[in-house]
């Protein structure tokens, strides 16, 4: 028991624990690995992944069916919904190698790879994951401050009226999220933000809620359904434009269920019985049923009411006029969700990074030693010097990055289609495989590669689209101008 208290002790500081611990019998107060004690449940679970995946990616989700119209839009959101519940079933069967309630644990996305592919997918895998999930993190910071600098032009509109300009520069906003931010990065792990995943998740709901209410009273005002069956029309946009958006909004769409960079570290705080994986695969279920049928209604009816000319994010397509107060109800969650989000992504790249360099240099006291702030009534802050100064940094790079190239719905385009097929499509399936022995050429052998090879084409269609719109951005963007418009 001493070395489990030793390990266990290790881990909440905030470091990973080298070796093999599956021998260890659980107790009381360590899970099998000698761990503490793992305490999800399906409920906390299904907050973190509907913090993941309800991002501020549903308010442009009106823009992308307008793009491809009332058939393609609506299927091609139930196709994403779809492969992404099975690809993530997938990938949390991959969380123990082998048996599935006494295997090996694979406490990151990039263990399983390295477990089941070997080192040199892994360290592709590694790069991709971390990639995206940086990138999340600086559209998120962009994200937060264009609802930061919608609240301050509706009080400005409000008072002064509606001929006024009311410009208004998003840095001071970005800093101010970067700021918060640093404070939350203190938190060491996945296990101790399970309150503000909960938060997060009844922020995303009011903001979607909100928005939905307001596309069905536009849709009332308006007393038709607009849009067509094909999208927006040539002479809005030119047959070329017409494209690239079309490809654009795949990424928008696939950028709005993206989550499996931070599955396997969800699936790490589940308690068993019953199994990870089981438990894994019915938050799963229960999330991605969810967030499809706002994604739905938001999409569907953000088109029914503004038609070719839906916004690209919902709620400001509402202008800056009464019901005021509510748009503005809204934005506030979206900040409050994106402070949530923003955790749920970026304590990966702190995991990874901190554990590596626990490796490399376990002999030095800045990065090991731990200094125990005791907080009234709760149990002590244990602060290590190194995480500190770390995510500070980190949070510092991607506010700076969020402040040189703020094109959110272009950025999340990008994003969504670099991650979408090789972290939700193609590593579980190729997993998968692997972990189940499933014969080349064999009938389910030749779906899964079906499966991966058509997300593969959609991938590159929607970067293609996203780097199309970013390049058009670049053309008029200058840095830190005051924006008249969101």
């Amino acid at each position: 028991m001493k070395i489990d208290e030793k390990n266990a002790a290790n881990y909440q500081q905030g470091f990973e624990v080298s070796g093999d611990f599956s021998s260890h019998a659980p107790s009381k107060f360590f899970d099998d690995d000698g761990r503490p004690k793992r305490t999800g449940t399906l409920w906390t679970a299904s907050a973190h992944i509907i913090t993941a995946v309800i991002g501020s990616g549903v308010l442009a989700l009106a823009w992308a069916t307008a793009q491809l119209g009332w058939i393609a839009g609506p299927t091609v959101l139930f196709l994403f919904s779809f492969v992404t519940y099975y690809c993530s079933c997938l990938l949390a069967s991959c969380y123990r190698t082998g048996d599935p309630v006494t295997g090996k644990r694979n406490y990151t996305y990039m263990e399983a790879v390295k477990s089941n592919l070997g080192g040199f997918k892994f360290k592709i895998c590694g790069f991709i994951q971390y990639f995206n999930l940086t990138g999340t993190t600086i559209g998120y910071t962009i994200a937060a401050s264009i609802s930061m600098m919608a609240i301050k032009r509706a009080s400005c509109f409000h008072e002064k009226g509606h001929d006024h300009p009311c410009g208004v520069s998003g840095t001071p906003y970005m800093v101010l999220f970067g700021a918060v931010e640093i404070l939350l990065s203190q938190l060491p792990n996945f296990h101790e933000i399970s309150w503000l995943s909960m938060v997060a998740a009844v922020m995303s709901f009011t903001y979607s809620a909100i928005g939905l209410g307001l596309g069905i009273a536009k849709f009332a005002q308006n007393g038709k359904i607009k849009g067509s069956l094909s999208g927006i029309s040539v002479g809005e946009v030119t047959q070329t434009q017409k494209v690239w958006r079309s490809f654009q909004a795949f990424g928008a769409i696939a950028f709005a269920y993206s989550y499996s960079t931070v599955l396997i570290e969800i699936q790490d705080t589940i308690k068993a019985p019953p199994t990870e994986q089981k438990t894994m695969k019915t938050a799963t279920l229960i999330s991605v049923i969810t967030t499809t049928i706002f994604y739905m209604l938001c999409g569907c009816f953000g088109y029914a009411a503004f038609g070719d000319h839906a916004p690209g994010n919902l709620l400001t397509g509402f202008g800056f006029y009464d019901p005021y107060w509510l748009v503005d109800i809204a934005n506030a969650a979206i900040i409050i969700h994106l402070v949530g989000a923003y955790q749920v992504f970026a304590q990966p790249i702190f995991g990874f990074v901190e554990k590596t360099t626990s490796e490399y240099f376990p002999e030095s006291k800045f990065i090991t030693k731990e200094i125990c702030i005791p907080i009234p009534g709760y149990k002590p802050f244990k602060l290590n010097l190194f995480r500190m100064v770390w995510r500070t940094m980190f949070v510092c790079m991607t506010t700076i990055i969020a402040m040189l190239m703020p094109f959110f719905e272009d950025v999340v385009g990008i994003l969504g289609a670099i991650g979408f097929w090789p972290l939700t499509v193609y590593f579980p399936v190729e997993m998968y495989i692997a972990q189940n022995k499933i014969p080349k050429w064999s009938s389910k052998w030749i779906n899964l590669q079906i499966l991966s090879g058509a997300c593969l084409v959609i991938s590159i269609c929607a970067a293609a689209g996203s780097i199309a719109g970013v390049i058009k951005d670049l053309q008029v963007y200058k840095p830190f101008k005051t924006i008249e418009h969101l």
